[in-house]
């Protein structure tokens, strides 16, 4: 941590790259700017030149967040954790590409997670990551992909962790809330990346813009904050930088949010994932 900024600084949401994007730059400029703690989920399989036939082939992808996050801890004054799952967007490439049928898709997706599940119960990841697209689908699709999120939700509750989503911008997401409760997960344990500054349900993954964190500071309720910063150099402006969460935390404590600060950056963790994001800084 740099002097002026004496707190766990956590990114709930971005993506590694070392193959073709920053990489362990990215974290080595997060940390230099005070970041302490990061969740790097996996990129879309097919962004890593996966293209699955069964859900045993999505294991190189997990594999390969798994090496990039063990490398970010090195980087890190505290640590990383590896967030592993199916984007719900390889649904539209099995259907419309590859001839699978709605069905069959939703069933290697949903083995998919199955087989990021057995990385949370070995130890090697921290939570799982699933969802729904956020685009109009057919009513076909829609139904396997909340299917594929239904299944995500069981298997959180049988291995004891979060479950992250990508779903439709929105600020109620009750629906999942009560299938997650169905499913035998609480769904204070299950965030919505890429979230407002409020959310009815899950918990909220804020986007780190200051109106939205603002609006998670001044709510009372539990957030985190995230970039979802997608390190590819193709896509440079897209969405937020590795810099963005510890300026923010900064712009918040110069605000007089600390206590804000405090429930994002280390009541929030513990109690969605269960990790201490003070005991694990140097």
């Amino acid at each position: 941590m740099i002097d002026d900024l004496d707190t766990p600084v956590l990114d709930n949401h971005l993506h590694l790259d070392p193959r073709h994007g920053q990489g362990i730059d990215a974290v080595e400029e997060f940390a230099r700017l005070g970041g302490t703690h990061l969740l790097v989920v996996n990129k879309p399989s097919w962004l890593l030149g996966v293209e699955p036939d069964e859900p045993a082939d999505f294991r190189p992808v997990f594999e390969e967040t798994i090496d990039v996050v063990e490398r970010a801890t090195a980087a890190l004054p505290g640590r990383a954790w590896p967030v592993l799952g199916v984007h719900p967007g390889l649904i539209d490439r099995l259907v419309d590409e590859r001839g699978f049928t709605p069905a069959a898709a939703r069933d290697l997706m949903q083995g998919g997670m199955e087989v990021a599940s057995e990385f949370v119960a070995d130890g090697e990841a921290l939570a799982l990551k699933s969802g729904r697209p956020h685009y109009d689908v057919s009513d076909a699709i829609w139904e396997a992909s909340n299917a594929v999120t239904r299944r995500a939700f069981e298997l959180g509750a049988e291995r004891d962790c979060a479950v992250q989503l990508h779903t439709e911008a929105t600020e109620d997401l009750t629906d999942l809330a009560a299938v997650a409760e169905e499913a035998g997960l609480d769904p204070a344990r299950v965030v919505k990346h890429y979230a407002a500054g409020e959310l009815a349900g899950p918990t909220p993954s804020v986007m780190s813009d200051k109106d939205r964190l603002e609006r998670a500071a001044e709510s009372g309720e539990s957030f985190l904050m995230e970039t979802d910063f997608v390190d590819d150099p193709d896509r440079p402006g897209m969405v937020l930088g590795p810099k963005t969460v510890p300026r923010r935390v900064r712009w918040l404590l110069e605000e007089g949010y600390d206590e804000a600060v405090r429930r994002a950056h280390v009541q929030t963790p513990a109690a969605v994932y269960g990790i201490d994001t003070e005991a694990t800084l140097e």
